[in-house]
């Protein structure tokens, strides 16, 4: 459970507090802390401090306003959607964060559970990747791997379910299903017109060999005049999802090619060409990674706790 809290100098944060105390929430919050403590990117969610004295440990973070991406894209109530031009930011934000996990600490830090609930979006609807609880410190002996999986129905590796085996190309298949999300509007598990629920990935893949992409993008994004780039996303969110991992891109590659198609998005309709992407490419490629670390300190408890009803 996710509390908004009022620290003495009238800072606004998140507290995640367990529900119950087992062994294994426990354990989950402690990796929580071990992973955030290494890393620092203005793309993952902050985490300013922790109390694990009490009986129910806590975890206290930056506070994010405007809640989850899957909030924003399947809305309760009819709201304005998403611009096409802010879910290709949110992508790219997301999968440069992504990136950094995988590659810009001494050890590659594996998500776990890339999801479009774990996409807290701020103010400016920039994106912040949360919730690492599942997350694992890739080992330095590379004759060990990652057995224990965790994970979302509908965002969940095929072949890592099989393997047992969690490496980044879990992470990198699992953001393929936001991306889809992103373009088609649906939830990753969705209620077809029969209200017979659906994978959105293996529908998608579907549609994608029978040449029907059209049938299952946001008729909104198409719209705005989209389509072309709806098609390049998705052809990225097609190799996301391919059934063997090496055959996926890394999250590295996955954002310089997000960039490079929202700098496109950017130029005036009539000289946009799909040949241009691999120029833009060229011309700019976005470093993914970055250097800086972060500790945590521990917070007097007397924290004042309020409810809130969304978000963080």
């Amino acid at each position: 459970m996710v509390y908004r809290g009022i620290l003495d100098n009238q800072r606004t944060v998140a507290i995640k507090k367990s529900k119950k105390v087992d062994e294994r929430q426990k354990d989950e919050f402690v990796n929580e802390i071990i992973v955030l403590s290494q890393i620092n990117h203005r793309h993952i969610v902050r985490l300013l401090g922790c109390c694990l004295e009490l009986d129910v440990p806590m975890l206290v973070y930056e506070y994010i306003s405007n809640g989850s991406l899957f909030d924003v894209l399947h809305p309760e109530h009819y709201t304005s959607p998403l611009p096409l031009q802010a879910r290709l930011t949110i992508a790219e934000q997301a999968a440069e964060a992504l990136a950094y996990l995988h590659s810009a600490t001494n050890r590659s830090i594996i998500h776990g559970d890339v999801k479009s609930h774990n996409i807290l979006l701020d103010d400016d609807l920039s994106a912040k990747v949360s919730d690492f609880g599942a997350s694992q410190l890739v080992p330095m002996d590379e004759d060990e791997f990652i057995m224990f999986v965790q994970g979302t129905l509908g965002y969940l590796d095929p072949e890592c379910m099989q393997t047992r085996r969690l490496t980044d190309r879990s992470d990198v298949y699992s953001f393929g299903v936001v991306l889809l999300e992103l373009i088609t509007g649906k939830k990753a598990i969705y209620a077809d017109d029969d209200w017979e629920k659906r994978s959105l990935a293996t529908s998608f893949l579907v549609m994608m060999k029978e040449q029907r992409l059209r049938d299952i993008l946001d008729n909104k994004m198409i719209g705005e005049g989209g389509e072309r780039l709806l098609g390049e996303v998705a052809a990225i969110a097609k190799e996301c999802l391919s059934v063997k991992g090496e055959e996926r891109p890394s999250m590295k590659e996955v954002a310089e090619r997000l960039h490079s198609l929202r700098r496109l998005r950017l130029q005036p309709r009539e000289k946009y060409d799909p040949g241009d992407i691999e120029m833009v490419k060229a011309e700019d490629t976005r470093r993914c990674t970055e250097t800086d670390t972060s500790g945590y300190h521990i917070l007097d408890s007397s924290t004042l706790l309020n409810n809130v009803d969304a978000g963080r």
